[in-house]
């Protein structure tokens, strides 16, 4: 017996973008290894690659993450 269900049919109204496709697809069509989501709209999962952009931009600059760096620029 199965602990988990593979779950084939998205609920309405979720939406993925596929990365491997770079589509967005509603439902779950692809595994979700190869998936960002799920997203309320459609706007939001088409802008995905975006937002995951923004994001990464944000952490990389966020100083809280990296260690500060001494005098002649290494990482203490």
């Amino acid at each position: 017996m199965a602990l988990f269900k593979k779950r084939t049919v998205g609920k309405p109204g979720e939406w993925f973008y596929c990365l491997e496709h770079k589509k967005v697809e509603e439902g779950p069509e692809c595994p979700a290894k190869n998936r960002f989501g799920p997203y309320v709209s459609r706007e939001e999962a088409r802008n995905a690659m975006e937002t995951a952009r923004e994001r990464n931009l944000q952490w990389e600059n966020d100083p809280r993450w990296h260690d500060p760096e001494d005098d002649e620029g290494n990482r203490e």
